[in-house]
């Protein structure tokens, strides 16, 4: 999987910044996962995976492509400020649910 930013823009306001980018993703055969291209991203930008958050992946027909949209937040705390919740659902929902399935299993009988 590659990443290739086209546009990324500063937004103190909201205390985040704003990517653009380009997902090349030919040796998968399939749109990787939001939770995959985040830990990609926070490869690139030296940052927690728990900041990232992305909006959308847009697939192109006929390639191993997508155009995608991402937000960098300054903390965790930024973020669960800011995004609406089913972003936050979508982003982080996969680890949560795996973080409380091994408390079920250590709680339970």
């Amino acid at each position: 999987m590659e990443i290739l930013v086209e546009k990324e823009k500063d937004n103190p306001l909201l205390k985040r910044k704003e990517v653009y980018f380009r997902l090349k993703y030919e040796e998968e055969g399939v749109t990787p996962s939001r939770q995959a291209v985040r830990q990609k991203l926070s490869g690139l930008f030296a940052v927690d995976a728990d900041r990232i958050v992305i909006e959308w992946i847009k697939p192109e027909f006929g390639k191993s492509e997508a155009y995608c949209y991402a937000r960098i937040y300054e903390t965790p705390e930024d973020l669960r400020a800011v995004e609406e919740d089913y972003i936050i659902k979508r982003n982080f929902e996969s680890t949560e649910s795996a973080e409380s399935e091994g408390q079920e299993s250590e709680g339970g009988a």
